[in-house]
């Protein structure tokens, strides 16, 4: 279960959050681009934790 949650996180950074486009031709802008992509995908996974519904807690 966890490959595939990875290559799903992996195919949503690359497809919806742009990290395939970088083309640039340094090290720093590199970087920069990936750090910002990840910020990105974690700002959307916690969203996305955010609003799934919650368990009820049991009586």
């Amino acid at each position: 279960k966890l490959r595939w949650r990875i290559e799903h996180d992996y195919r949503e950074m690359k497809q919806a959050l742009g990290l395939a486009h970088f083309e640039g031709r340094t090290w720093g802008g590199w970087h920069h681009h990936v750090t910002l992509v990840s910020v990105a995908h974690a700002f959307c996974t916690l969203q996305r934790l955010a609003r799934a519904p919650k368990d009820a807690a049991p009586a």
